[in-house]
């Protein structure tokens, strides 16, 4: 199937803002002039009026700019705030901001950036063809698929997440919504460390999950010991039928003592 997206930058989701606590973030918004309806910025990292989301009404063909310090350290979401706010969000009009702390994060050997939607379309899941949104259904918020990051398959056969044993990985995690929570883990890991509502002053260590809410973010980390495929869900399992599957690829030498099978590994994942 196939869908119009509103986006910032023409992804879904938009572009990762890295900045370090402290910064002085100038943004400048313009809305494409070929567009229909008005759009906005709204910063969760931003102290003012909206977030941004009050002085960056910008019509089509408008430019609107700002400025905002960045106070906070920590993982914000940002999206549009133009109403119906839901509807410009579900459209894929969300991205995360990183502030980070002075000195910056821990190093590790690789971050990636996954955000998960929902899509509220007018035909029932897995319908050939277009489609288009369904207001009723975002009200009432059934949505019909979900997404990491604006694709059932963007994680999975298009460009799945790629490490190798041994390695540290670090996953920024946000919902962008609009309306559903989600309860994300890695089948076949541990996250070592979480920060949860991607607070950075107090991690948990050793969970199975990442709790998120819609328009939050969390940070995890986890180091990789063992080779193969690990698949990335909201642990509302019912949601991985209606897209909401993830890939980790693994590559790296077997340990037997961290896990061992004499039954051959299809990589068909768990749960």
């Amino acid at each position: 199937m196939s869908y119009t997206y509103y986006t910032f930058g023409g992804k879904v989701p938009g572009p990762f803002v890295r900045v370090r606590v402290g910064d002085t973030v100038e943004v400048t918004f313009t809305n494409n002039a070929k567009n229909s309806m008005y759009h906005s910025v709204d910063f969760h990292s931003a102290t003012g009026p909206g977030g941004g989301g009050a002085v960056t009404q910008a019509a089509p063909g408008e430019t609107k700019v700002f400025s905002f310090k960045a106070l906070a350290p920590g993982l914000f979401v940002y999206h549009c705030a133009t109403p119906l706010a839901a509807q410009h969000i579900t459209n894929g009009q969300y991205g995360l901001m990183l502030v980070e702390p002075e000195g910056g994060l821990p190093k590790v050997d690789r971050e990636f950036y996954v955000m998960q939607g929902e899509m509220y379309t007018a035909a029932p899941y897995n319908t050939p063809g277009r489609q288009s949104l369904d207001m009723q259904k975002l009200l009432d918020e059934r949505p019909e698929y979900f997404v990491f990051n604006g694709s059932t398959t963007a994680l999975t056969e298009d460009y799945p997440l790629k490490a190798k044993v041994g390695e540290t990985v670090r996953l920024f995690f946000g919902v962008g919504g609009p309306n559903v929570i989600s309860t994300f883990h890695v089948i076949g890991e541990v996250f070592d460390t979480v920060y949860d509502q991607a607070s950075l002053s107090s991690p948990l260590t050793g969970t199975q999950s990442a709790i998120t809410g819609p328009g939050s973010a969390s940070i995890v980390e986890m180091k990789l010991d063992y080779p193969g495929k690990y698949m990335l869900v909201d642990h509302a399992l019912s949601r991985a039928a209606r897209g909401l599957v993830g890939h980790l690829m693994v590559e790296g030498k077997e340990d037997a003592s961290i896990f061992h099978t004499q039954t051959p590994v299809t990589n068909s994942g768990g749960h």
